[in-house]
C-alpha cells in the first residue's frame, strides 16, 4: 500500500467532489451554453459552482472559470495592466514564465528578492509599477508572504495585484486587496483541469481565448458542467471542514517536527508556514535515490511542474542555498486525508533510509 505525501503537487480527489461530477459524466450530456431545458440545468449547475467556489473568495468579484490556474495566471498577466511588472523570484513557473515571455515583447519585468526564511520586504515594491505579481503560499516551501501589506504597496503605486492562491484557497483565508486571484480545484481535493480566475469589480481585462463568447466573452469555450460541479463541491466541502482541516494539519505539522531529526533542517520560515508543507534538507542526501527507493511513498524534490528540468530549485536558492543543499531538499506535503500513523511510518522510512545512505558515505 502506497502512502501519499505531495499534496503541494495535487491532492486526492473527495468522494464528495466525485459523487457531484457523477451524474455530468454518466447520464447528463447537454451543452451548458445551449438554449433547451437541458442546457439550461447544465448552466444552472455551473452557477451553483460559481457561487460555491466564490464563497471562500472576497467580496466584490466574479469567477470565471478556466483549464486551471495555469491558464488564469497567463490571462491575468497578458490581458490586465500595463507598465512594469514585478514579481518575487521564488514564483511559481506560470508567473516567470509568462513574465520573461512579456519581457520578450518589450514589458519591463523586475523580480524581487526574498530574505533567508522566504518572505518579501513589502517596502521593497517600486514607487512605479503596472501589476505586481505574488503568490500567497510558495508551493515549494508553504511560506506565506504578507499579502495585506504587499497589496497596499502595489495600490499605492497605482499597479493591479495579482496573487496567485492556488497553494491557500480552501486552506487559509484569502486576504482582501487583491484585483485578480487564481486557483485550481485539484489542490482542494477537486478535479483535474479546472481552476478559476476571480476578478475584482471595476477591474479591465481583456479576453484572452475567443471564440463562443462564454464567460461573460471573455474566456470562450465550452465549459464541463462535471468539472465545475465538481470544483464547487470541492470548495463547498473545503468551507465546511474549515476549522476541522486546518486543526488536523496543525497535528500532522506537530507530529512531523518533532520527529524532524537535528541532523536536518527546515528550508524557509517556520512562522509565517502553511503547515501542510514541509520542506526540510539533509547535508549530502541524494533525493532522487532516495525517491527511487522509497517507491511506496509518494514525496517530491521540489515542484511537480519543474521536476523535469533538473536544475536546482529556483526558490532554494532565492533563499541562499547552494546548489548541493538545494538537491539535498525534499518536500513533504500532507492534508486532509493523511493519517498520523501514516505519516509517522514514512517519516521513520525516510529517515532511516536517509541515514542508511550517510553510513554508506563514512
Amino acid at each position: 500500500m502506497s502512502i501519499y505525501l505531495d499534496y503541494q503537487a495535487t491532492t486526492p480527489l473527495s468522494p464528495e467532489a466525485m459523487a457531484a461530477m457523477r451524474p455530468w459524466l454518466e447520464d447528463k450530456c447537454a451543452n451548458p451554453h445551449a438554449s433547451h431545458r437541458l442546457g439550461r440545468e447544465a448552466a444552472a449547475a455551473v452557477e451553483v459552482a460559481r457561487d460555491q467556489v466564490a464563497a471562500l473568495l472576497p467580496k466584490g468579484g466574479r469567477v470565471y472559470f478556466t483549464s486551471g490556474a495555469t491558464g488564469a495566471i497567463n490571462w491575468a498577466m497578458r490581458c490586465a495592466g500595463l507598465g512594469k511588472l514585478v514579481l518575487a523570484e521564488t514564483e511559481h513557473a506560470a508567473v516567470r514564465d509568462t513574465a520573461h515571455w512579456l519581457s520578450t515583447q518589450r514589458r519591463e519585468v523586475e523580480f524581487l528578492s526574498i530574505d533567508q526564511s522566504g518572505l518579501i520586504d513589502p517596502t521593497a515594491l517600486p514607487a512605479q509599477m503596472g501589476m505586481a505579481a505574488i503568490m500567497l503560499v510558495n508551493n515549494e516551501i508553504g511560506v506565506v508572504q504578507p499579502i495585506a501589506a504587499l497589496v497596499e504597496q502595489a495600490h499605492r503605486a497605482g499597479a493591479l495585484f495579482l496573487c496567485d492562491a492556488v497553494q491557500g484557497y480552501g486552506r487559509i483565508a484569502i486576504p482582501d486587496g487583491p484585483d485578480l486571484i487564481a486557483i485550481s480545484a485539484h489542490k482542494i481535493h477537486g478535479p483535474k483541469g479546472i481552476g478559476a480566475l476571480w476578478v475584482r469589480d471595476g477591474v479591465e481585462i481583456t479576453p484572452f481565448l475567443l471564440g463562443g463568447g462564454q464567460e461573460g466573452g471573455l474566456r470562450s469555450g465550452t465549459l464541463s458542467p462535471a468539472l465545475c460541479a465538481g470544483f464547487g463541491a470541492a470548495a463547498h466541502l473545503a468551507a465546511s471542514r474549515w476549522d476541522e482541516d486546518a486543526a488536523h494539519v496543525a497535528r500532522l505539522w506537530a507530529l512531523a517536527t518533532e520527529m524532524l531529526p537535528k541532523d536536518w533542517a527546515l528550508n524557509g520560515s517556520a512562522t509565517y508556514r502553511y503547515q501542510g508543507n514541509l520542506n526540510i534538507r539533509r547535508t549530502g542526501l541524494d533525493v532522487a535515490r532516495l525517491i527511487s527507493e522509497l517507491r511506496d511513498i509518494a514525496f517530491s524534490a521540489g515542484s511537480a511542474c519543474a521536476s523535469g528540468s533538473g536544475r536546482p530549485s529556483h526558490v532554494l536558492r532565492a533563499l541562499g542555498l547552494t546548489d548541493a543543499e538545494t538537491r539535498s531538499s525534499l518536500r513533504i506535503g500532507f492534508g486532509r486525508y493523511t493519517s498520523e500513523q501514516d505519516l509517522r511510518f514514512a517519516l521513520s522510512t525516510i529517515f532511516d533510509a536517509a541515514d542508511k545512505q550517510g553510513q554508506a558515505w563514512s
